[in-house]
């Protein structure tokens, strides 16, 4: 279930996958170098040998490409069918990111936006109450007013893509690293604030091919978006856990939610049409997403840091989070309701992990990523100004690699592990909104710059719920992770716990803060440094206490890691370009991607598995058992449906964590499906792209248009869809 978590865990960064490729969400905070989505488990297969020159025919369906560099000829050379421009802008204008993690699609022209259950799982939950539980029992707005909107749920939709690739050159030239990586977030935050004309538009300069290009990304942002229909999780993710990444499935994974502008629906001259028929075996489909990161362009130092460092410890701290809370959801039905979607994203996040750890430790895979890297360093050796530009680049990497080893539990733990607690995060921006706003905007930290403070404001004044036993279960959890995994005698824990149970501080803190009320965020906001300085709430105060080491770890994690990192990334990026020139595509960086494929199934032991599943088959898989329970809706209404619509089904597109929710269209650009997944074959794409055996699952168009007319009665929906 490449899920879009992907807001899900800043520090264990299940951001950018999950359930269905789905989620990478822009988060506050430095973005670790060698970040990668998750997936699920199992080692993958080899992987094809690299490739180090530009081919005239494409080899297969794999890619992320960017709109601005579609391979639209050799894809028609290929498959017989070239995208026009006129055809690429209206792929591009459907398609939404919801800003939060995973991608969606306009489908009316009033604003109607197609995406993934586990996608709006959170809004869903949020607006679930103890009497009224719209994750067990669905939701259905039957008229316009009764569309209930999502607090904090921001959607962009990207129009027009500008290079600035010179800008962010010339601003590090000659710079040593420490230098360089200032000055290139500093451009980059005049580049968006120039951008940036009021808060309804959203600037982002985005590294591609790890710094070889610079595109400025600039997005409509809409911040008023509402719930219109959503399915039972029962049937949104059925077969739970143990079918998550497998097929076949027999999941609706789908939601529909609605763009309001000025408290009316927003009027769209741009939207995908309905496909009459969906997705045919052997058809030609795409993919309009936002897949969140992918490692496939790093070195194998960073690999070998995130398969020995980065993902064993991610996974530690999942494992012992998945069972606190779920002890935390034994305690009684409404703890189970309110932590339904941590835990959602925590199990969904372990298998991804493991997935990826396993690929990693796959001696072929790990081997081939050696030997491509080892192939561009002899072609760079051999042009000697090449070689003379590039230097001892991986090297220099590697060293940087060695000292993220010391400084990566710190940075980790300090800085980037409070995604669990809404409470300790609004925390954290208040104090430093009131330290940072004040500056320069290109001395400011990232995240409060003029351009993208707006995203961390909405979600800081956001009106949805705090629930004091979970935060006081999780923040009691990560407190003592700090303490445990930096030792008692360290000076950090020393001076925060002061000898005291780290859980009972966390008790404390959560029973007596204020914060859990928007409006008291929202004037201490206002209210600037001489407003935070003199309170007297102990959760500001004990972030104020914490924050001189949080930001230290986040210092010396940028001056001593990224720097070297990016500066000799760019440099490498720069060589593979004389040599590959733009044939190629660049790793995923939660930006508006294109991917191709056609619908086929795949050989598994031997035998051949179909890329259709069928409604009937869904109630052959119904159990009465969990996870294989079908709703009651679906059981009364088994005798209306017409069993042989196609459920869900597989194609070869290309796609990653973040692309939960993205439109599945055909030529016509007509929707035949919604992404919710990928098979167990695709847990390597991380890394590489597997053509024999790498699928997507989607809901077929047809099984959402049954279920919604002949089990859920959605009739204004259907007309609004034009079915």
């Amino acid at each position: 279930m490449i899920k879009s978590l992907l807001p899900l865990l800043l520090m264990l960064t299940l951001a950018c996958n999950s359930k269905a490729p789905g989620s990478c969400p822009a988060q506050p905070g430095p973005t670790p170098v060698a970040a990668t989505p998750a997936k699920a488990p199992d080692a993958a297969p080899p992987l094809p040998g690299p490739v180090l020159v530009p081919t005239t025919k494409l080899a297969s369906d794999e890619g992320m490409w960017t709109f601005d560099n579609f391979p639209s000829e050799k894809l028609k050379e290929r498959h017989g069918f070239g995208p026009s421009q006129e055809w690429l802008d209206k792929a591009r204008l459907s398609s939404v990111r919801l800003a939060q993690g995973c991608s969606g699609s306009l489908v009316s022209p009033m604003g109607l936006v197609m995406t993934n259950h586990h996608c709006a799982h959170r809004c869903i939950q949020e607006l679930s109450t103890p009497q009224k539980d719209y994750i067990a029992d669905g939701f259905l707005a039957r008229e316009l007013k009764d569309e209930v909107r999502c607090q904090g749920m921001e959607i962009n939709r990207l129009v027009a893509i500008t290079d600035v690739t010179d800008q962010m050159t010339k601003a590090t030239a000659g710079l040593d690293d420490q230098k360089a990586n200032e000055a290139r977030k500093a451009e980059q935050s005049r580049i968006e604030k120039a951008c940036a004309v009021s808060e309804d538009v959203r600037c982002d300069v985005v590294s591609l091919y790890q710094g070889g290009r610079f595109h400025l990304y600039r997005y409509e942002r809409h911040k008023d978006v509402r719930l219109v229909f959503a399915p039972e999780l029962a049937i949104a993710f059925f077969g739970g856990d143990p079918d998550n990444f497998m097929f076949p499935r027999y999941d609706l994974d789908m939601t529909f939610l609605r763009i309001y502008k000025d408290d009316k629906p927003a009027q769209i001259t741009t939207y995908f049409k309905w496909s009459e028929k969906g997705a045919r075996d052997g058809e030609l489909t795409f993919v309009s997403g936002h897949p969140g990161s992918t490692s496939r362009g790093v070195t194998a130092s960073m690999l070998a840091f995130e398969r020995d460092v980065e993902l064993p410890f991610r996974l530690m701290m999942l494992f012992e989070l998945r069972g606190v809370l779920k002890e935390f959801a034994h305690r009684g039905p409404e703890q189970k309701r309110i932590s339904g979607h941590l835990l959602f994203g925590v199990e969904n996040g372990i298998k991804a992990m493991r997935g990826m750890h396993g690929a990693l430790l796959d001696p072929d895979l790990f081997g081939q990523k050696v030997a491509a890297e080892e192939a561009l360093k002899n072609a760079v050796a051999a042009d000697p100004e090449l070689k003379k530009s590039v230097g001892d680049a991986w090297g220099g990497i590697g060293k940087a690699v060695a000292h993220h080893r010391g400084v990566f539990k710190p940075y980790q733990l300090l800085e980037r592990g409070w995604y669990p607690s809404p409470l300790f995060r609004h925390a954290r921006a208040l104090v430093r909104a009131v330290e940072e706003l004040p500056k320069a905007d290109d001395a400011r930290l990232p995240e409060y710059t003029d351009a993208q403070f707006p995203i961390l404001r909405q979600g800081l004044i956001s009106g949805a719920p705090i629930y004091d036993e979970l935060e006081t279960t999780v923040l009691g959890l990560l407190f003592s992770r700090i303490r445990d995994e930096l030792g008692p005698d360290h000076p950090f824990v020393r001076k925060v716990f002061g000898g005291r149970n780290p859980a009972e501080i966390a008790a404390e803190v959560v029973a007596k803060t204020k914060l859990k009320d928007p409006k008291v965020r929202e004037a201490l906001l206002a209210g600037g440094k001489a407003a935070v300085d003199a309170s007297t709430d102990p959760l500001i105060q004990l972030v104020r206490l914490m924050d001189p080491e949080s930001r230290a770890a986040r210092q010396e994690y940028e001056d001593q890691v990224e720097a070297a990192i990016k500066t000799r990334l760019e440099a490498i990026a720069r060589a593979r370009f004389k040599i590959l020139g733009t044939s190629v595509y660049p790793d995923a960086t939660f930006t508006l991607r294109l991917s191709f494929g056609k619908v086929q199934g795949w050989e598994e032991a031997g035998k051949p598995v179909s890329p259709f599943t069928t409604l009937g088959g869904a109630f052959e898989r119904h159990t009465g058992s969990d996870p294989f329970v079908l709703p009651k809706s679906w059981l009364a209404a088994k005798d209306k449906l017409d069993l042989t619509v196609p459920f869900d089904f597989c194609a070869t597109n290309d796609i990653i964590g973040g692309n939960s929710g993205s439109p599945v269209f055909n030529q016509a650009a007509e929707i035949v499906g919604l992404v919710f997944d990928g098979n167990l074959h695709s847990l390597g794409g991380d890394y590489a792209y597997v053509p024999a055996n790498n699928r997507m699952v989607a809901v077929h168009s047809r099984a959402m248009i049954e279920a919604l007319r002949k089990i859920y009665g959605a009739d204004r929906l259907l007309t609004e869809l034009g079915q």
